[in-house]
């Protein structure tokens, strides 16, 4: 029997989300009928297809970097959107697994209607929501809310047939409080090495031409420390007068008023540029053109639990990376691969910049060992065990429908 259609939700406009394109995608080159339904910017159609997956916008828009109380709203309003569109859509269409993207975990309970109907869900958990909104919102954090968030969280991952979720410390603390590890899977953020494959586009040499060229790829907002990145930067310009560096902020949020503020009151705005967040099909190309890739997490009990997929990006370009000493991080890679730097410490990352700098042969050898963990940890490898999930889960749905 062929399989059944898959239907996707996620609070994210779909076509920035590389976690839910890239398994959507491959769902849809391995046979799958996939539709997707995300968020709506203003203007924008509300349904089109990309990469073969159909992609249905609902009229609710983000507001980055608003209040908890926007949040909830904005979450609750989309919930609600998303149970109606998938119900009736499912009505012909006929799903075998509904899959929903957190954040908010909550978010599960928008397949209600067709869990009624025998079809499996899996919550697919990007994110660890109680220690995002106790980081995010330091203002709102009670005992109340806590309990609330944690409440939640038990219950939506009750109300799935299986979780998913990014990398292991997050799923070490799903099974400390719980779960069962045979409904658990993690599947990783890895690069499709398809799309970010370094042949595919013009090799820049480290440092050619004697310029330092850093990137960052990513939101700008508070969860990734940009202002130690800035710190550190002034202090190459202080500790190597002669040494050319530039600085691309690819992505948006609102921590870019400030950091543009920063950068003029160390000195270095001419060192430093904010384009706005690009196209993911052009992440590669940019990063081909750079000599470094920062990735610059702060370091907090949300983050430790959480795997940047720009460390990986970056070292699938074959570039060198300097990423911050997260436990998650350092539970990946070696300490001879990646060029770590104690979170929050811009002297300390500036002493990594310097070492790949000063050592080239070193630098080279990091950015190979880091490849070949790369490869172990790779796209290819990583959507076996999704698919296996997927298979087991519409296997699920048909067997509730007696269908063989």
């Amino acid at each position: 029997m062929s399989p059944r259609p898959v239907c996707m939700v996620v609070h994210a406009y779909y076509e920035e989300d590389p976690r839910v394109r890239r398994q959507a995608e491959a769902l849809a080159a391995a046979g799958w009928s996939v539709d997707v339904f995300g968020l709506r910017r203003e203007g924008e159609a509300p349904t089109g297809t990309l990469a073969g997956v159909n992609v249905y916008r609902l009229p609710v828009r983000r507001h980055q970097g608003a209040g908890p109380l926007m949040y909830v709203a904005e979450y609750g309003a989309f919930l609600v959107r998303a149970m109606f569109a998938t119900t009736r859509a499912h009505a012909r269409r006929h799903y075998g697994l509904v899959q929903v993207h957190s954040m908010p975990d909550y978010l599960v309970f928008a397949a209600a209607p067709m869990k009624m109907a025998g079809v499996s869900v899996l919550l697919d958990l990007h994110e660890v929501m109680v220690e995002f909104f106790k980081t995010r919102f330091p203002g709102s954090a009670n005992p109340l809310t806590n309990v609330l968030l944690r409440l939640q969280e038990r219950l939506s991952i009750a109300f799935a047939d299986e979780v998913m979720t990014v990398c292991d410390p997050f799923a070490d603390r799903l099974l400390r409080n719980g779960l069962a590890p045979d409904r658990l899977t993690v599947v990783m953020n890895s690069p499709d090495l398809r799309l970010f494959d370094p042949a595919a586009h013009p090799h820049r040499a480290f440092m050619a031409g004697g310029k330092l060229r850093i990137i960052y790829t990513g939101a700008l907002t508070p969860t990734y420390e940009l202002d130690v990145v800035l710190r550190a930067i002034a202090r190459l310009r202080q500790a190597r007068p002669g040494l050319p560096v530039t600085v691309d902020f690819f992505g948006r949020g609102d921590a870019k008023e400030p950091l543009e503020a920063l950068a003029a009151e160390l000195g270095i705005a001419d060192m430093v540029t904010m384009p706005g967040r690009i196209p993911i099909e052009e992440v590669a190309a940019r990063v081909a053109a750079a000599d470094i890739g920062v990735a610059p997490t702060r370091l907090d009990p949300f983050t430790e639990m959480t795997l940047s997929g720009k460390v990986l990006e970056y070292a699938a370009m074959g570039k060198p990376v300097v990423a911050s000493r997260l436990p998650s991080v350092a539970g990946y890679f070696a300490p001879d691969t990646l060029a770590f730097y104690d979170p929050g410490d811009p002297g300390s990352m500036a002493d990594a910049i310097l070492g790949l700098v000063d050592d080239r042969g070193e630098t080279a050898a990091r950015v190979e060992r880091t490849g070949r963990r790369i490869e172990e940890l790779s796209w290819a490898r990583q959507f076996e065990a999704y698919r296996r999930v997927v298979e087991r889960l519409e296997a699920r749905t048909q067997a509730r429908r007696g269908e063989r």
